[in-house]
């Protein structure tokens, strides 16, 4: 951590700052399933597409899964692997793109599939059908693709057991920062719904929101979950974490411009730096700080943007926060970078690489051009 800390105090804020020893622990841990299984393992890009590191993860990974033409794209010429797609629909003239990147593609109900399937087969991709077991294992509605009413996957009285010629494939996605237990939950339902299905198909894939490399997760019970797949249908199972590949490999380093009472103003924003504090929400971690009223000094960390809501957390702390001091956010490698935004013109953070022998490298940073072209 002493590495860390003195990259930390050297960075301009806001930064992003990836870890490589971090990073490369979460891959080593991947890496394993893969040899130990055989199961496929690829990097989902949405919840984290920072490319320049696809030639290093692609030395542990089997490749990428994207959600669109662009994410296909991205995993295509930076890693150039296996490369899976799905979309919940999918445009016309967008499909002999991604027909011609893809290894797998997969469609969200037999209609795409009898509009594109031909293309995507004629250029030589696997096609897929996302299925919905109707099992919902999580509390979090805005991510739980089995809430009533979704439009994620086909339900098993919408599935066309008799229309199958064409299909290698069932995906399924249900997970959210879950262990193991709740994806045997899912193959249950999946066995029990889609039975007809498991015994035409070549492969299935499990989607993502395994927390695989996350302190404690049940990694035994996944093995078996995939053996399971393997040993009874013959399956080649592919799995798709987001983040499970930098879980903890990333920190936002931020500094503290104002401090009204218990109000701390930063130079970072949850509303466009880390939208998941508000959307999900979730209260992200501060290096040194504990719960409110732990220590001696507490405050609540808000943006500088107009959105009275913008508010990251309240923290205590040991000693006084005061102007120029920095605040360091765990965890923010995932769902950061791939989601920021401009709003009230905020300066995107720089993205940092930080290496192993205690040397770090400014990826990219943003300027005024990066928020007047997307207006």
């Amino acid at each position: 951590m002493e590495r860390l800390r003195k990259i930390f105090q050297e960075v301009p804020t806001p930064s992003y700052v990836v870890d490589e020893v971090l990073l490369r622990k979460n891959l080593t841990s991947l890496h394993a399933l893969e040899e130990e299984t055989g199961a496929h393992v690829l990097l989902a890009q949405k919840c984290f597409s920072m490319y320049s590191l696809y030639p290093m993860m692609g030395e542990y990974l089997s490749g990428t899964a994207a959600s669109g033409l662009y994410e296909a794209r991205l995993g295509h010429e930076e890693m150039g692997k296996e490369n899976h797609v799905f979309s919940p629909a999918y445009r016309a003239e967008d499909m002999e793109e991604i027909s011609e990147l893809a290894d797998h593609v997969i469609f969200n109900s037999f209609d795409q599939f009898e509009s594109f399937g031909a293309i995507a087969r004629r250029h030589g991709a696997s096609c897929g059908m996302r299925i919905n077991p109707e099992r919902s294992t999580q509390d979090h509605a805005i991510y739980d693709p089995c809430a009533p009413g979704s439009r994620l996957g086909v339900r098993a009285k919408d599935f066309r057991f008799d229309a199958m010629e064409g299909l290698d494939g069932l995906h399924f996605h249900t997970l959210c920062e879950q262990d193991s237990d709740a994806l045997e939950v899912t193959l249950t339902a999946v066995e029990e719904r889609f039975a007809p299905a498991l015994g035409k198909i070549k492969w299935i894939n499990f989607g993502g929101g395994h927390h695989i490399t996350r302190e404690g997760y049940d990694r035994g019970r996944l093995l078996r979950c995939i053996r399971r797949m393997q040993e009874k249908y013959g399956l080649t199972v592919y799995i798709e974490p987001g983040e499970a590949v930098a879980l903890n490999a990333g920190f936002l380093v931020s500094t503290v411009l104002d401090v009204q009472g218990g109000n701390v103003i930063l130079d970072t924003s949850a509303a466009c730096h880390m939208p998941d504090v508000i959307e999900m929400p979730y209260r992200p971690p501060v290096l040194g700080s504990g719960e409110p009223g732990e220590k001696a000094h507490t405050y609540t960390f808000g943006g500088p943007t107009c959105l009275a809501g913008d508010i990251i957390g309240t923290y205590s702390f040991d000693a006084p926060l005061r102007p120029g001091d920095r605040v360091i956010f765990g965890d923010m490698a995932i769902y950061t970078m791939v989601k920021t935004n401009t709003f009230n013109g905020m300066p995107l953070p720089a993205i940092v690489y930080s290496k192993a022998e205690g040397t770090w490298e400014t990826v990219r940073t943003f300027g005024y051009e990066d928020f007047k072209m997307r207006l």
